[in-house]
């Protein structure tokens, strides 16, 4: 008789009951099974009819909890764990666990290039306006940072991007910016960016700046030619003024040396007169020590001939001419001649009328 026929066996070939009717039959298998693990029987006093007792809904929220608390940090990302809003550490890439309502997972990629743009218009050192367009690229270098140094990294960093570039170009002329120095330019800027950033503690590190567009203005084009003249004209006339300076200092500098020369001859020249005069008062104090008579004699003579010598008169002794001595006029004689040939003046014997007779003692007064 086969298994499957009417009163054969009701039991299957291979020894197993067959499957519970309906998907209702399974779960209240089931039910029964975790009724039987935490000590429930069917229909307890702590169930209702076909419900699950709070032992059970307790556990599985539990499980449900836990299994909650796991995350995962990708390779390109760091993990910022707080405990209570309190930084806590830095996590890894990898999978991780937290206490799930009371720790805080914020996740911060480290490896992503962020690009920030913006377009600026800057006045140069040779007062020349440009626009400007800034492309800034960055990483977040410290998680802790990018979340609690600043409110917000991105817009500190445009606001300190557009100041260095400001600084940066303001010191330099308008061609270097165009064509010469703009790699230059950038290096700077980008130096400047970085430094400025780390002293605010943002946890951002630039990894390039470009100028994507340098461009001048054409509404302010005319000004800028004027002004390029004017500094033009400024430099040419300081040039000017430079090359006036060193000619004439050289001719200062000679005059004032020659000066100073003159002054240095003069002075040795006075220096050695009155050391003459000195020696020759002292040997004459000798002579005088020595011959006073003699040597007043000799003074007396010396003063007079120092006296007459510049004189124009002529002076005849007395013991030759008697004791009346006739003057006669000489320089005014002369001076008549040669006013002779001129008309209008004295004749000359008119200065004859003009003759002194003067008395004079001879050498015998000189000599008491």
């Amino acid at each position: 008789m086969a298994w499957n026929q009417p009163g054969g066996n009701q039991q299957n070939p291979w020894g197993r009951r067959p499957a519970p009717e309906g998907i209702d039959q399974a779960l209240k298998e089931w039910q029964r099974r975790f009724e039987s693990l935490f000590g429930g029987g069917g229909g307890g006093a702590g169930t209702g009819k076909g419900g699950l007792s709070p032992l059970v809904l307790l556990a599985v929220a539990v499980v449900v909890w836990l299994l909650s608390g796991f995350y995962q940090v990708q390779p390109a990302e760091r993990g910022v764990l707080q405990r209570f809003g309190k930084f806590v550490g830095i996590r890894e890439p990898g999978l991780g666990w937290r206490l799930r309502g009371v720790e805080t997972i914020t996740k911060v990629n480290v490896s992503e290039v962020n690009t920030v743009k913006y377009e600026s218009r800057v006045l140069t050192a040779d007062v020349n306006l440009v626009n400007l367009a800034l492309a800034v690229q960055y990483q977040f270098r410290d998680p802790e940072k990018v979340l609690f140094g600043v409110r917000d990294p991105e817009s500190s960093l445009r606001e300190v991007s557009e100041s260095a570039i400001r600084e940066v170009v303001g010191r330099g002329d308008l061609e270097a910016i165009l064509v010469s120095a703009r790699q230059q330019v950038t290096e700077r800027t980008k130096e400047l960016i970085q430094t400025t950033l780390d002293f605010y503690g943002t946890g951002i590190r630039v990894t390039s700046v470009n100028l994507t567009e340098v461009q001048v203005p054409e509404a302010v084009v005319p000004s800028q030619r004027d002004a390029n003249k004017a500094i033009a004209d400024r430099d040419r006339l300081q040039k000017e003024a430079e090359a006036y300076q060193s000619g004439i200092i050289p001719v200062a500098e000679g005059a004032a040396s020659r000066q100073i020369q003159d002054a240095e001859g003069y002075k040795a020249q006075v220096t050695a007169i009155a050391e003459g005069e000195a020696s020759r008062f002292t040997q004459l104090r000798t002579a005088y020590e020595a011959a006073p008579a003699v040597t007043r004699k000799r003074m007396y003579l010396d003063t007079i001939e120092g006296v007459l010598k510049s004189s124009k008169k002529v002076v005849i002794d007395s013991k030759a001419a008697g004791s009346n001595l006739i003057y006669l006029p000489l320089d005014k004689l002369t001076e008549g001649r040669a006013a002779g040939s001129n008309p209008g003046t004295r004749p000359a014997a008119a200065a004859t009328t003009e003759a002194e007779t003067v008395t004079v003692e001879g050498r015998q007064r000189g000599e008491r």
